[in-house]
């Protein structure tokens, strides 16, 4: 996810590589590798990230984050920025790993930001500073969709959109595989494929009408996609599809709460917004 990011924040041609910095564990060289082959400054170092930073994204795993946070309190100050793409992991949970009043941005990206067409939805720490949220969304906005959520919201973001890409491949692989069996050439079969889902995306997004709608003015009387929807139908596509989200998002809460035992819980918080 830190390379996506950094890819496509590159590739927008708003930053520059020599203005990014990464570090990664020495035993994580092939990253640092990749990142010097992008053209960004490396290190060892997390204090130095913070030293020559002023925004500070933790793009790590979940149980690493109490020990990347004591390796960085000590040279963060008020003037920096954090942004957590962590999963599970809340505001207050990081807030108490940093120094009192350290401006924290929850965010929860997803990977198609390498192409600049990623979703990413964020959250506001306590004591973040008026113009933290436009810095956020306009560095987010250089790889895509942005946007401002309550972070009641952001595991269920994790769920959709951050999880998401993977569910819409396998749809493009089942829908390449129906082509190959009625006899498309596997290469023809995965571009239409993929074609058909960025055609329905821009028709979602681009004209406001339900995709209820969109999808009832496909299917013409007795016609194949009446006939290719019933199928779906009668498979609980939908259903299936709402499922994954719910069990997605559940893992996100549930991997914030195992990660750090002193967090503010992702229970908690429901309960304090109720």
């Amino acid at each position: 996810m830190a390379q996506a990011l950094a890819r496509g924040l590159i590739n927008s041609g708003r930053i520059t590589a020599d203005n990014i910095i990464a570090s990664s564990p020495k035993r994580d060289e092939f990253f640092l590798d990749q990142c010097k082959a992008m053209g960004l400054n490396t290190t060892h170092e997390n204090a130095e990230v913070v030293q020559k930073s002023d925004v500070i994204f933790l793009a790590v795993k979940p149980a690493h984050v109490s020990k990347v946070a004591s390796e960085i309190a000590p040279a963060l100050s008020k003037e920096h920025l954090v942004v957590s793409i962590a999963l599970g992991i809340t505001l207050r949970n990081i807030e108490s790993l940093l120094p009192t009043k350290s401006r924290v941005v929850r965010v929860m990206p997803n990977t198609p930001s390498v192409v600049r067409a990623g979703a990413s939805a964020f959250a506001m720490g306590s004591a973040c500073r008026d113009g933290d949220a436009e810095t956020v969304e306009r560095l987010l906005s250089t790889v895509g969709f942005a946007v401002e959520v309550p972070e009641i919201h952001i595991d269920p973001v994790t769920g959709l959109s951050g999880s998401g890409p993977s569910y819409m491949f396998a749809v493009i692989e089942g829908l390449a595989d129906g082509g190959v069996k009625v006899g498309l050439p596997r290469d023809l079969a995965l571009k239409l494929a993929a074609y058909t889902l960025l055609g329905a995306a821009k028709m979602v997004l681009e004209t406001g009408v339900h995709p209820a709608q969109l999808k009832d003015d496909v299917q013409s009387p007795a016609g194949s996609s009446v006939y290719g929807m019933h199928k779906l139908e009668t498979g609980g596509l939908k259903g299936i599809l709402m499922d994954a989200v719910e069990a997605a998002t559940n893992r996100s809460k549930a991997t914030g709460d195992k990660a750090l035992p002193r967090d503010f819980r992702n229970t908690e918080i429901e309960k304090e917004k109720e």
